[in-house]
């Protein structure tokens, strides 16, 4: 039987396991974790780090002594680099390897969008000798080293933007508001890169998109694109993802036409190619370009959802060497309509597109920090109209966090629906309806609740309800005010919250009302809670701080 040779054995690598099954092929999958979610899918399993290409190379030679070794992919993953390193060896279809470490490398990326033209933030490249220099700032030592940093630090127009050069999932990335923050969050960066470089760049300040495509035969065909949500800065955490966009089509059209022009700068011939890029004052600027299929369930989940398309099979069929034939007979042209910025390159690609007959609204849920003690709603919500799939990351047990990168949320939630009113609602509804509660008497459950935050990290994590201040205990309840025991609290919602009830939200799409009606239920029994304490907690920390502090007293 044929093989393909499947770099990762994660949630994400999941469909392209089953598609290779369901071509024809025997899944060869390779991970260093052997206790990977989706080992047990693979036909066979190897544990190889994926950063170590001469070990994977020689893998690739092992099981291709019969010449049956038809392909290499990976999706959601680092490393299409490696991709590319084995299927150059051996001959196989792929992008080259060098315009795959020109995607894998966020310095050299920039620096080929710079050569081309193509519109993408001013950057800088950082190492360890950066730390050095703060530090010799730091500590007032008169060197040379200190002069450079202290130039650098002054000269910069804030807010900039600091990511690792080689990583994914928002690992390492943040904004820098001031000159204070700049040490902090490059170290962060660099501790974040396995190479350990940074860059450091200007902030693009507007809309987000990711946009999912294939590279075949001089074309370029769009198969997904989606409105990302970011939010929580100085950290840019994707609360979800929406496909397809609501963007107008004049701006989708410009958006497009610069990726192309990326992608050709890069090199991309032969595969996929995916983006995150904005919008700006000044047009679109490409966060990035990745020389793989998306993570975050929109290659694999949420495109697939909206289009009937299998696009991981589809993209499967390049990588061993055969024709794409779904996506070929199913897409659609699309006019060249570049952006003011980049009039006057020629088109690299015939643009195509995989039209969407659903909309796919794929949304994270969150915590704050503590000990997960009970995670209550798991199974209710898979009852929720529209609800696709229920993608829990955090267990009991489980310590958690507010997230400061992509990999930290506690899980996610897919629903699909006619139009994008009814995704949102439903996906939206179940998310809301998903509760952790957490562990009493937790120094960092405290530590939140009480609102203080680090030096450099002003603002964040924020309150559950926007209405609350940055200390919560400046909120003002009247002192020696009562919750009797086992008393409904919303019963005892303060006066000045009655009229936000239903308009406000936490990070979780929750009410106020239904926030309280929620503690009513998992809480039916309680001692007597002081109102101050428990309204702060509730303004601070939703349904887990209201939880939290009821199980503290009880």
């Amino acid at each position: 039987m044929n093989k393909i040779l499947i770099l990762g054995a994660g949630l994400m690598q999941k469909p392209a396991i089953l598609a290779a099954q369901h071509l024809g092929f025997k899944a060869i999958v390779v991970d260093a974790n052997k206790n990977a979610v989706a080992v047990p899918l693979a036909d066979e399993f190897y544990p190889v780090d994926l950063k170590d290409r001469e070990s994977l190379l020689e893998l690739a030679k092992k099981l291709n002594k019969k010449g049956d070794l038809k392909g290499v992919f990976t999706a959601g993953t680092d490393f299409s680099a490696s991709v590319s390193f084995v299927a150059e060896n051996l001959g196989l279809p792929a992008h080259s390897f060098e315009s795959a470490l020109n995607a894998s490398d966020k310095a050299r990326m920039r620096a080929c969008f710079e050569k081309a033209r193509v519109p993408s933030p001013k950057f800088q490249e950082l190492d360890e000798s950066f730390l050095h220099q703060a530090t010799a700032t730091e500590n007032k030592t008169d060197t040379n080293e200190k002069i450079i940093c202290a130039n650098l630090c002054k000269s910069v127009d804030y807010p900039k933007v600091v990511k690792p050069c080689d990583n994914m999932g928002g690992r390492g990335c943040r904004l820098i508001r001031t000159e204070g923050e700049l040490t902090p969050a490059v170290t962060h960066a660099i501790e974040n890169s396995r190479t350990h470089r940074a860059i450091f760049e200007d902030y693009m300040e507007g809309a987000e998109f990711s946009i999912d495509s294939v590279v075949y035969n001089g074309t370029l065909t769009i198969t997904g694109f989606a409105d990302r949500h970011i939010f929580y800065p100085p950290y840019f955490i994707e609360m979800g993802h929406s496909l397809p966009s609501k963007c107008e089509p004049k701006i989708k059209n410009e958006l497009i036409a610069t990726f192309a022009l990326g992608i050709k700068a890069l090199g991309l011939t032969c595969g996929v190619a995916k983006a995150d890029i904005k919008y700006t004052k000044n047009g679109p600027m490409i966060g990035e370009i990745a020389a793989r299929l998306s993570g975050g369930y929109m290659s694999g989940w949420t495109f697939p959802y909206a289009s009937g398309m299998n696009l991981t099979e589809e993209a499967l069929k390049i990588a061993v060497g055969k024709e794409p034939d779904y996506l070929l007979s199913n897409r659609v042209s699309l006019p060249w309509q570049p952006h003011e910025s980049v009039k006057g390159k020629a088109q690299p690609f015939e643009l195509y597109e995989i039209t969407n007959t659903l909309v796919s609204a794929e949304r994270a849920w969150l915590s704050i920090p503590g000990i997960v003690a009970k995670i209550y709603g798991l199974d209710e919500v898979k009852q929720i109209y529209g609800v696709r799939d229920v993608l829990p990351r955090a267990k009991e047990g489980d310590k958690v966090d507010f997230p400061r990168n992509n990999v930290e949320k506690c899980g996610n939630i897919i629903a699909v629906g006619i139009n994008h009113e009814q995704a949102y609602k439903s996906a939206e509804e179940a998310v809301s309806s998903i509760t952790l509660r957490l562990e009493p008497n937790n120094a960092e459950t405290e530590k939140f609740l009480s609102g203080s935050c680090e030096i450099d990290e002003e603002g964040f994590p924020p309150s559950a309800f926007t209405f609350a201040p940055k200390n919560a205990n400046s909120l003002t309840v009247g002192e020696g005010t009562k919750i009797p025991e086992n008393a409904k609290t919303i019963d005892f919602l303060p006066e000045t919250l009655i009229p936000l009830a239903d308009s406000l939200k936490d990070w979780n799409h929750r009410t106020l009302r239904k926030t309280l009606e929620q503690f009513d239920a998992l809480c039916p029994t309680h001692a007597e809670l002081d109102g101050k304490t428990f309204w702060q907690a509730v303004l601070r920390g939703g349904i887990q701080g209201a939880l939290y502090v009821a199980d503290n007293q009880s």
